[in-house]
């Protein structure tokens, strides 16, 4: 996998798993302020889709991770 896939990945986990933990309806509700965090996580999309600087992707990189390309 790439560095590209592997940041879609995680971003889908967190955005699914704030939502979890910060919608009152849901079983895993745990506070309402999660919700703040899928926020974060939606703003550093925005940043890195016009800065191209993404930490994620940054530290895959340095564990040998290959960057994403075009499909093979």
């Amino acid at each position: 996998m790439t560095t590209e896939r592997y940041i879609r990945i995680i971003a889908g986990f967190f955005v699914l798993l704030s939502l979890a933990l910060g919608a009152p309806g849901s079983p895993l509700f745990v506070s309402a302020n999660w919700l703040w965090f899928t926020a974060f996580v939606g703003a550093n999309m925005l940043q890195s889709g016009f800065t191209r600087f993404c930490l994620p992707e940054s530290i895959l990189r340095r564990l040998g991770v290959p960057p994403g390309g075009c499909a093979r």
